[in-house]
């Protein structure tokens, strides 16, 4: 099918006006062998539910580690409270970043300490022509917008438990993320309740707009409202392979606490797909790679076991670390 002049404009311009480190990667990268072992980084986070405490200290989410496994990715949990030269070790050693949903503080947490680690070296390597991207899912988008600005920006709002559908801006076209996103999907994103938002916290429109490190690093994909504060709910850098989405794809398939925001329909179940799919194929291009088999096997996930989460429990499964 042909596509109208003026989307195929935009999807030129956008090329064109990349900026250096997206558009000397894609130079870099030409002729290039994409890495099809891809392993990314789940960073993990400080435990505040005492009852659980017991299991860990830190936790991740189970729902997060399929969510890049369904696209072919294979998971290395990031723990909390290790060194700057522990974490530089292993971001060379893997080929993205996923910043996960949750509820500690995004400015003085542990969490927030390695995201901010991983976010300098991955500044600096894409700033080289090596590749590495980032994604940020709720919690993530909010790390996200806070080391970027440098400060935080974010408003309450009232989100805790409701699905939307999205309002897409001119942008999410030519935007790496959408524009490869099937027709259909797209129409059930615009028109349908099926982004997942459980957040108090969100970076508004005007916020955004009104800081000009923000309006310089992102690109604006998708906002949404809570009847009075317009909000960004998807976005992406303009020189760099980060990527954010302020709702949750991966809890479509994977969670199933009866709770309002929950949506398990098939649109939103493909969304869920295709936003692991966009990030794993950007994580693909990353040839990070761990010094040896033994050291890459002792790093997997698949080294810890998920526990069962009780009846009434945020999460189906969860992966507690010391």
């Amino acid at each position: 099918m042909r596509r109208p002049a003026a989307a195929v404009f935009a999807v030129l311009t956008a090329w064109l006006w990349c900026g250096p480190p997206l558009c000397a990667s894609a130079a870099v990268l030409r002729g290039r062998q994409l890495n099809d072992r891809p392993i990314i980084g789940v960073l993990a986070q400080e435990n505040r539910d005492r009852d659980l405490f017991a299991r860990g200290s830190s936790y991740i989410a189970a729902s997060y580690v399929k969510y890049l496994e369904e696209a072919g990715a294979r998971v290395v949990p990031i723990r909390i409270n290790r060194t700057a030269e522990e974490y530089g070790k292993l971001f060379s050693s893997i080929n993205g970043l996923l910043l996960p949903g949750g509820d500690v503080d995004i400015q003085t947490s542990q969490f927030s300490r390695a995201a901010r680690i991983f976010y300098n070296l991955a500044l600096k390597a894409n700033d080289a022509g090596d590749y590495f991207p980032i994604w940020g899912t709720c919690q993530g988008f909010q790390q996200l917008s806070v080391l970027t600005a440098n400060k935080n920006l974010l408003t309450l709002t009232d989100t805790k438990a409701v699905a939307l559908p999205l309002t897409l801006t001119p942008a999410a076209q030519s935007s790496r993320l959408f524009r490869s996103f099937p027709k259909d999907l797209l129409h059930s994103l615009v028109n349908e309740n099926i982004t997942s938002n459980f957040h108090s916290w969100s970076l508004s429109l005007q916020n955004y707009s009104r800081n000009a490190k923000l309006k310089r690093f992102y690109k604006v994909l998708s906002t949404n409202t809570d009847g009075k504060k317009e909000f960004i709910s998807t976005m992406e850098a303009n020189r760099y392979p980060f990527y954010a989405v302020q709702w949750h794809p991966e809890k479509s398939p994977f969670e199933w606490i009866q709770k309002s925001g929950m949506v398990h329909t098939s649109s939103a179940i493909k969304a869920c797909f295709y936003t692991a799919s966009f990030f794993v194929s950007e994580a693909m291009k990353s040839n990070h790679h761990f010094s040896n088999p033994d050291e890459e096997e002792r790093a997997l996930i698949y080294n810890f076991s998920p526990v069962k989460g009780e009846k009434d429990a945020i999460f189906v499964q969860t992966y507690y670390f010391d």
